[in-house]
Order: C-alpha cells, then structure tokens, then sequence
C-alpha cells in the first residue's frame, strides 16, 4: 500500500516522444566529463539541439528518457552527469557504449519500470497491477485513473492516453497500412524485447475499433542468470528487505517490483535463472531448496561495478 512517504511519480516529460536509439550513449557522451562533457548540457536548450541533434521537444524527452533510465543524474553545483550505471554501461569504454546488447535493452526496461526516485507511474501500474491477458486503450484508462493516490494531483485523460501510447510504442512499433513498420517507432530499443504483442482488435464503440495487447509471459533468452542476479540485487537494496541475507522465492518470482513481474516471466522460467545464480556470479549469489524453503542468498559488500561484470564478461566467455 502506498503511504504518505512514496516518492512522486512522474505522469509526463517525455512530451509523447518513445526513447530513440540514439539518445542516451549521445546524452551520456556530452556530459561525460571523461570526453570533457558539459554537465551544464540541459541548462541551455538551443545548444542541447546542436549537440544532440533533435529538436526542442525532443532535448527535453532525451533528458527525461536518460532520467528514468538511471543513467544521468542531478550533481552536486547544478547540472548532470553519467550515474556509475550509465559510465559502466554506455560510457568511454563501457561495456555496451553504442547500445548494441540485448542485455543492456532489458536493463533499461528494468530501470524504467523501478526507478525509486520518481517512479514512471504508466510501466510501474501496467507492469505491476494490470492482471487481466489482454488489454485495450478504453479499458485500460479508467484502470490507470484509479491507481492515482490521494495525494496525487489528478490529471487529465489526456495525459492518462499519451502516457498509455508511449508506454505502448515503447515496446510494439506500430504499423502502416501496407504493414510496414513507421519510421518513428526504428530508434525505439525497447521494441527489440518482445514484451507486447498485438493480438487482435475490439469494438470501442459502435463504429471505431481499437488495438488489443497483451504482455508476452514466456521465457526471454536475452535475460541471462547473471542479468537477473542484478535484478534481484538492485530490487533487495531499494526495497524493505535490504540488510537481511536471504529473500524468499516469491519475492523475485512474482511480488511487485521483482524481475520476474517486471520481466513478464513465468515461474518456469525463473528458476532456471535462479538455479544458475551460483556459476554466473562466482558464488556471489546461490539459491537455496529444500522441502521447506526456497530462497535467493546473496553475500554482502557487493557492488554495481561487479554485478554488470557479471554480465558483460562471463567466466565461460
């Protein structure tokens, strides 16, 4: 139950637009001060536009994008830098600096979908609370007009509708009428993940049809033992659970906010990830069966820096 204390979400700031390929490694190349980045870089947005190369709009959704990602934040003195997430990932010399792996494409998804600081309300609400197999815009808006807390200002069904279509082309590009894809929705990475799919269509009303989605629940070969040991590390430490040394199996598999929710998998295919726990991080993590007990262990004093070397350079590699 959310309380007094929950962090505010964010509702807009993307200004309709879906993240682009290209947006984050250029954002954390201008701010990275190992390339002698301006952390001042959103403070003037006609020189953003140069050095990005979008529009006014988009510097704006480029800079929100890279927010909810995890990959920049606020510094100390004003401004922006590259977070130890993004210089490790998409830095000078990082691990995935042009946004190539599919692995580094299901981390965002998981830094989009539990960002502690500000919540993105649309993926935590769609990712955690929708429980029905399909879903359509017209049934999907009064449920997301629900999940405003009391003390959330209310909105606008406008901004309930754009933040459903960006969460939505987030995923799925939409098509033309030949069935091509539409060029804006190339740049979106996060489509390369096959967590939606389109499954037919509705009657909205008595003459408009409408799309109907559904969340592909089903095992994901992009999400390795080591990816999901990062998970599980990063859903322990902001959670009411950091400290303690073991985390029952359900609290992975299924609680809100957990890889496996957040992944859309089925409990099938979380405990092969889990049974390979042990080998993908050096003994870091195991997870631990008997009659009576089913639990994730981790040893303390672990760090960001290690778990993404998990990753990126595998032992067996």
């Amino acid at each position: 139950m959310p309380t007094a204390t929950a962090p505010q979400r964010r509702f807009t700031g993307h200004e309709t637009f879906v993240c682009r390929y290209a947006w984050l490694p250029k954002v954390v190349r201008e701010l990275d001060p190992d390339r002698s980045g301006n952390p001042l870089l959103f403070k003037d947005e006609d020189d953003a536009m140069v050095r990005l190369g979008v529009g006014k709009n988009m510097v704006r959704s480029a800079k929100f994008w890279a927010e909810c990602t995890g990959i920049i934040e606020e510094i100390e003195g004003g401004g922006h830098g590259p977070t130890e997430f993004g210089r490790l990932i998409l830095g000078h010399d990082g691990y995935d600096e042009f946004l190539q792996r599919i692995e580094t494409l299901w981390l965002l998804h998981w830094k989009l979908a539990t960002n502690p600081k500000r919540p993105l309300f649309h993926w935590q609400q769609m990712l955690n609370h929708w429980q029905r197999a399909e879903f359509s815009e017209s049934e999907v808006l009064p449920f997301l007009i629900r999940g405003l807390r009391t003390d959330e200002t209310v909105k606008s069904e406008r901004t309930f509708a754009d933040g459903f279509r960006v969460f939505v082309n987030s995923y799925l590009p939409t098509r033309g009428r030949k069935g091509e894809i539409a060029e804006d929705n190339l740049d979106c990475p996060l489509v390369e993940l096959g967590l939606l799919q389109k499954v037919g269509e509705r009657l909205k009303d008595a003459n408009t049809r409408e799309p109907v989605y559904s969340f592909v629940v089903d095992r994901k070969p992009g999400i390795s033992s080591a990816l999901f040991a990062y998970c599980i590390w990063d859903y322990w430490r902001n959670s009411p659970y950091d400290g303690q040394s073991s985390l029952g199996f359900r609290f992975v598999s299924s609680a809100e906010g957990s890889p496996g929710q957040i992944f859309k998998l089925p409990e099938l295919a979380v405990r092969p990830l889990l049974d390979g726990l042990s080998s993908a991080t050096d003994g870091a993590f195991a997870f631990v069966e008997s009659s009576s007990m089913q639990q994730v262990e981790m040893k303390s004093g672990l760090t960001e820096e290690d778990l993404l070397r998990f990753i990126y350079t595998p032992a067996d590699s």
